[in-house]
């Protein structure tokens, strides 16, 4: 079983994991009830899409 020569330092192992974090969903206002939605989906809240009804309530 292969084992490492040397062990993985701190700095080494941070560079690798740069990319691993959270990141905030691109919320947008709905322009129809001004209720906070993610962008490029159907509201929640009124179900407006693109200043039309799409979704029936």
């Amino acid at each position: 079983m292969a084992v490492p020569f040397r062990k993985t330092s701190k700095t080494r192992k941070n560079k690798r994991r740069t990319h691993f974090k959270l990141r905030v969903p691109g919320m947008v206002e709905c322009p129809e009830c001004g209720e906070m939605k993610l962008s490029h989906r159907v509201c929640k809240e009124c179900g407006a899409y693109k200043g039309r009804d799409v979704v029936e309530k």
